[in-house]
């Protein structure tokens, strides 16, 4: 099937060849790639909301319970599940799909796994790619769920307009669980399992964390919601203040999002470009002092420059 053909059937609702263009993008191929830019001009109106935090947080209970109350209000979402990899096939271990299974039979929820292949950060190295396919098809919000992170797994907020940090009383140190970027990073705290003990004063160290943030910024202080997923409590309202967040902060960073979505894209397409071999042999030369590492990244980098840019 050409790019136009499966182009005109995902503009037209084709379940099926949504599904194929996803795969073509997670593998990285030319042809996924053509398929987002002739997409491209038709994205830019899905809100792409990232859902973060540690593990045992109970992001993918959260997104379902934001599924199911985005569908009562008439909106399509698509979900994007950054799973772990099996260390064996590097596909992904379908945790989160198997969780939300009982959207899987709606047509208006769009929902995909996705390995991290060893990506740290959280997500996949196709997660936007795949945010972007979504957006075109017409899906109204984007749900971002990351793998579990700690405090410098922060690449999601690269990508999201809105970033989500779910946070649960009793993981420990709370104050160690959100400080340092994955702190700096969160538009929106969601903690969840409110009914456990500790909610209060996790919510407090998360007040006090922002009360040491410059005087500008506390101006701006992400808005803290409790919630318990399980139970589908305090959804409706989370889900209220991300809207605000989003109309209000997100639109408004594009260019600055791009900026940076544009310099990992261009990150991952050298590497992409990096001979395996070539990387070997200059190693063996680094390891028997042959070669210094500062001489190894020239040659390296000039060999990923002259690559033709349809390789890359």
């Amino acid at each position: 099937m050409t790019t136009p053909q499966l182009k005109d059937r995902i503009l037209s609702g084709d379940l099926r060849a949504l599904a194929r263009a996803a795969s073509l993008i997670e593998n990285q191929t030319q042809a996924g790639r053509d398929i987002v830019a002739s997409l491209f001009s038709q994205t830019g109106r899905a809100a792409v909301i990232g859902i973060t935090g540690p593990p045992g947080a109970g992001k993918s209970t959260l997104v379902n319970e934001m599924t199911r109350t985005l569908r009562s209000q008439g909106e399509k979402v698509g979900i994007i599940a950054v799973d772990p990899s099996s260390p064996y096939s590097k596909g992904a271990i379908l945790g989160d799909r198997i969780r939300m299974n009982e959207h899987h039979a709606d047509p208006n929820v769009f929902i995909r796994s996705t390995a991290t292949r060893g990506r740290l950060g959280g997500t996949a190295e196709s997660t936007m790619e795949l945010a972007l396919l979504l957006d075109a098809a017409g899906y109204n919000t984007l749900l971002v769920e990351t793998v579990g992170v700690g405090q410098d797994e922060v690449e999601i907020a690269r990508l999201a307009d809105v970033t989500l940090l779910v946070l649960v009383p009793g993981l420990g140190d709370d104050v160690q669980a959100i400080k340092a970027g994955i702190m700096e990073i969160a538009d929106v705290f969601a903690i969840n399992k409110a009914d456990l003990p500790g909610a209060d004063r996790l919510e407090s160290e998360i007040r006090h964390m922002q009360s040491l943030a410059p005087a500008a910024q506390r101006q701006e202080s992400a808005p803290i919601r409790r919630v318990i997923a399980t139970e589908g409590k305090g959804i409706d309202d989370l889900l209220a203040v991300v809207r605000v967040v989003y109309q209000t902060r997100g639109k408004k960073q594009q260019a600055e999002l791009w900026s940076v979505r544009l310099r990992e894209m261009m990150r991952d397409r050298l590497l992409r470009s990096l001979s395996e071999e070539d990387l070997r042999r200059h190693a063996v030369k680094v390891a028997e002092r042959k070669e210094d590492p500062y001489a190894a990244l020239d040659h390296l980098t000039s060999a990923m420059l002259s690559v033709p840019e349809n390789k890359a």
